[in-house]
């Protein structure tokens, strides 16, 4: 068995993925870039860097994204399966805190809403809309997590492959909610590690009003769906 991977997707990257992959080197780990076809080169920039990049026509999703590179994960049989965002956003030095958690948990999340941990840089409507977003999907859903929308994870393999993640349908930053509730349908352990998530320095946020609308949506007919026993 290999040890982990770290999936990251990738969509325009550029200024942001070298420095990232730098400090990855450091760590005992494979890393893999789903690319949507930047224009701007970001596939080239992770093939300098020795990184294995599979390199997609377009904009195809994040949860797209994710369902190509968790696929490959359990093909190759990796034990732990680590997804990041390209951005900087995510701290390398907190994925070393959550690696020394590995086998406490089927699923490690590092949260930005559990006590110590923190946010860098937000607006006040931006974190006032993520905490919004995940209370929302708490009062339906009952995962009791409380960041439920984060995209810094380490998933066991074992889980993931009980998961049927080729049927998870989410696109947008609801694949990260849908991913949790699937985890917790599956009898997944769960737990929440603290992180510092910072925002961007470069590039444009991937948020948009259509990813919030099927958020929105998705989490509501779930909700539903649980209220009546289905």
């Amino acid at each position: 068995m290999k040890k982990s991977l770290v999936v990251i997707p990738t969509y325009n990257e550029l200024e942001s993925i070298g420095s990232l992959l730098e400090e990855l080197s450091q760590l005992e780990v494979d890393v893999l870039i789903i690319d949507d076809g930047s224009p701007d080169g970001t596939a080239k920039k992770c093939r300098t860097h020795g990184v294995e990049v599979v390199e997609r026509a377009g904009k195809q999703g994040l949860g797209s994204a994710y369902r190509v590179g968790f696929q490959i994960a359990l093909d190759r049989g990796y034990e732990n399966i680590i997804e990041m965002d390209a951005d900087g956003s995510h701290r390398v030095s907190d994925l070393v805190k959550m690696m020394e958690k590995i086998g406490t948990a089927d699923l490690l999340i590092g949260s930005r809403w559990v006590a110590k941990g923190k946010i860098a840089n937000w607006s006040k409507f931006r974190e006032l809309l993520s905490k919004a977003a995940n209370r929302y999907a708490n009062l339906l859903l009952s995962l009791d997590v409380a960041d439920t929308t984060a995209g810094f994870r380490i998933y066991s393999g074992a889980l993931l492959a009980k998961m049927d993640i080729q049927s998870i349908a989410s696109e947008g930053y609801c694949f990260q909610i849908e991913m949790t509730r699937r985890a917790r349908a599956r009898g997944g352990s769960i737990i929440e590690i603290p992180i510092t998530f910072i925002e961007r320095e470069h590039g444009v946020s991937k948020m948009s009003f259509e990813i919030a609308a099927e958020a929105v949506l998705r989490i509501t007919a779930w909700g539903f769906l649980r209220i009546f026993g289905r």
